[in-house]
């Protein structure tokens, strides 16, 4: 089939309605545009742009807004800066403006792309003191490109110019950037305009290397953070004045916080300043899922608000390991990523290469996607979250406690916990550390994984959650080192641990990600302790971590203690030379009305890592026990299903979304399989009276039973997700 006949026969079956945007006078784009679409613009589609091909696809898939590439690295229209590298086979057109035209008279909102953060070498040529520089005083290159400097008047005065040369030519509602936060973390830049402005700032020259236990490091480390601040503002302050108060300057920014924190990206401040947010997140990592796109949507939301609207990058191309970028990625890996990130609360955004593909089958995967989320829109947005466990976390402790190695120290607990959590189908959500007393109200218990660098505000925070009746989980090192990574002579929260640490360095010690052949061991005889659950036939636990002796207070309770390492080759020498130490493993307490426990041994990162089933259904326990069962929710059935509850005024809303499929730990997912039946239980607040329920995917009215405030339903079986609302 020709290029032509496929646009053809496309366009023959597309619906002809266009989708407007709502009419609700006084309410900005940013607070009504649900779907977004984006065509990645290369050099070489302005010869052969098919616009009514676009045209039609967008109505197909019932968007919104959409992003067009407009200027950066690469300008698509003609633009006055004799600099802005026009893309090769522009040949003077205005493909930017004739696509923006083509938006707005299709009711589209439209945000121009940019992506500002290198040049092509003749602007280097021209202007080589707005570069970065390498301490050899050569310039930081990225291929054939050059990489500019934050510090310079590439961002001060520049980009500033184009984003009001873009504005008086199209007026877009806003402008979304690539990669808007120049260099990383792991590159010093030592360009004259840096080595000034440091100095000017800090009173010293720009460090020689990385040290994280030096002052003047950690200064360049918050400088930098600052500057991206001040660029965001400035290029705020840019678009708005020169398109009025609703034209954004939005960025972009990523669903990790590692990576935010390697990108000098403060996720709470940006959230803090903004109306509206575009992520960069396009693909799942093996180790996480599908899940880590719920998660992702969850953590942004509770920085942003959950009245504000939250977009993501969805790759309808082979994103992740590997990458075809020309390829259509498979539809249920596509689709299953959409359908967690609209669980979390993301607003779904297709995302292509190029303006054309022989791989046409990429064109067929967002539709049903987005015309569903279009039919069931008030179910999605303006709603507020229902969760038993509020999931610590703080950029600070990536930056300052995990330093170079925070996918083991940092990340992996947070892993390791989320997806116990989620095995268990106990809802939760991520909080900051800084946000501990504004949401504790949300939660019945607190779970700081390896929470490590906290500052005193911080952990006075989580102490008055205790006392007032709160559970607690915390892990490995929280709490041992302040908000800077400079250990403390005890964790600050000792007298809930009821735990001491056993030397300064507790935490970092073992974090390489070798397993030793350590186990944790169970109370031999008499009863056990509720989180020992399910293990009544061993006496054992695998663990693979490293622990030190370590001083608890009288009155803890003890269920798991230390086995050392012993021989695991040849098998004759595979016997315990020390089968039994009085070394901690878990630390139970009780504070009043609440319950605390304490785990020095690192089940949540090993959890994160291993993924054995022993460490989830302990922790799963744990849990279970630190909240005194105030769950909301209970689903019980086969399959692993993520569970995400949500409320708005007399009803509740409940996304079940069905990880279980032979892809689950390693993409591409290729074939989607069903579970069920599912029995949902789950606690109606005082609004909602429980008079019926409906299923948004299945299209189906359930049997509901209500008893002593809390309601029974069935769902017989689940593909891909379903969506429950209770009445």
């Amino acid at each position: 089939m020709t290029r032509r006949n496929f646009v053809q026969s496309t366009v023959a079956g597309a619906a002809a309605a266009t989708p407007q945007l709502p009419a609700q006078p006084g309410v900005p784009w940013y607070r009504r545009v649900c779907r977004w679409g984006q065509t990645n613009i290369t050099e070489s589609d302005p010869d052969h742009y098919d616009i009514p091909f676009w045209r039609d696809y967008w109505k197909r898939t019932r968007i919104q807004g959409v992003i067009i590439n407009a200027g950066g690295i690469v300008a698509y229209y003609p633009s006055k800066f004799p600099l802005h590298h026009r893309a090769e086979f522009l040949n003077g057109r205005d493909l930017y403006g004739e696509l923006a035209a083509a938006a707005q008279q299709d009711s589209l909102a439209v945000l121009a792309r940019m992506d500002c953060n290198r040049t092509a070498g003749d602007f280097y040529q021209a202007h080589p003191d707005w570069f970065a520089r390498q301490a050899s005083g050569e310039p930081h290159r990225a291929e054939d490109k050059y990489v500019t400097c934050v510090n310079s008047p590439y961002y001060d005065e520049y980009i500033p110019g184009v984003l009001r040369e873009i504005v008086e030519r199209s007026h877009p509602e806003g402008f979304a950037d690539n990669s808007w936060s120049g260099l990383g973390r792991d590159s010093i830049c030592y360009c004259d305009n840096c080595a000034r402005k440091f100095r000017a700032a800090e009173g010293k020259p720009i460090p020689t290397r990385k040290d994280w236990n030096d002052a003047g490091y950690r200064q360049w480390i918050q400088w930098n953070y600052r500057r991206r601040l001040e660029i965001l503002d400035l290029f705020n302050r840019t678009t708005k004045d020169a398109g009025g108060p609703n034209c954004l300057y939005i960025g972009m920014n990523s669903g990790s916080v590692t990576s935010q924190s390697r990108s000098f990206r403060d996720l709470a401040e940006i959230s803090s300043r903004a109306e509206f947010m575009l992520l960069d997140h396009q693909a799942r990592a093996d180790e996480s899922g599908f899940q880590q796109n719920g998660d992702t949507g969850k953590l942004v939301h509770g920085l942003l608000g959950w009245d504000k609207l939250v977009a993501e990058s969805m790759a309808l191309y082979q994103a992740g390991r590997p990458t075809f970028r020309l390829a259509a990625k498979p539809p249920d890996e596509a689709r299953m990523w959409m359908i967690e990130g609209i669980a979390g609360g993301i607003q779904p955004w297709w995302h292509h290469i190029g303006a054309w593909h022989e791989d046409r089958r990429a064109y067929r995967t967002a539709e049903p996607v987005f015309r569903w989320h279009e039919e069931h829109e008030q179910y999605l947005v303006n709603r507020q979250p229902v969760a038993a466990f509020g999931v610590v976390w703080s950029q600070r402790n990536t930056d300052y406690y995990g330093r170079d190695e925070s996918a083991e120290l940092v990340d992996a607990p947070y892993r390791g916990v989320t997806e116990a959590l989620l095995r268990a189908r106990l809802p939760y959500l991520p909080v900051h550390a800084d946000h501990i007393e504004r949401d504790a109200g949300r939660f019945s218990a607190l779970v700081l994984p390896s929470v490590a660098a906290l500052s005193d505000a911080q952990c006075a925070a989580v102490k008055r959650f205790v006392a007032a009746g709160g559970g607690l989980v915390a892990t490995g090192a929280t709490s041992l080192y302040d908000e800077w990574g400079d250990p403390r002579p005890d964790f600050a929260l000792a007298d809930l641990f009821g735990a001491h640490a056993p030397s300064p360095d507790f935490g970092r010690k073992g974090s390489t990600r070798a397993t030793a052949h350590t186990y944790l061991r169970l109370p031999g005889s008499g009863a056990r302790h509720p989180v020992l659950l399910g293990f009544e036939e061993t006496d054992i636990l695998p663990f693979g971590g490293a622990l030190e002796a370590m001083r608890t207070d009288p009155g803890v309770t003890v269920p798991l203690t230390f086995i050392p390492a012993f021989p695991i080759f040849p098998p004759e020498t595979s016997w315990m030379r020390v089968p039994k130490t009085d070394i901690p493993g878990l630390v139970l307490s009780t504070h009043g009305n609440a319950r605390v426990a304490y785990l020095p041994a690192d089940i949540d990162r090993r959890f994160g890592r291993d993924n054995l089933p022993d460490h989830g259904k302990l922790l799963a326990n744990i849990f279970r026990w630190v909240s005194g069962d105030r769950i909301p929710l209970d689903v019980r059935g086969p399959g692993l299903i993520d569970c995400h509850l949500y409320r708005q005024p007399a009803r509740l809303i409940l996304h079940l979304v069905n990880l279980t499929n032979e892809g689950a730990w390693r993409a591409p997912l290729d074939e989607l399989i069903a579970v069920g039946p599912l029995e949902v239980r789950v606690k109606l607040p005082d609004d909602v009276k429980g008079r019926g329920a409906q299923f948004l995917v299945s299209k189906s009215k359930p049997a509901l039973a209500v008893r002593q405030g809390w309601a029974t339903l069935e769902v017989k079986s689940v593909l891909d997700h379903e969506v429950v609302v209770i009445s």
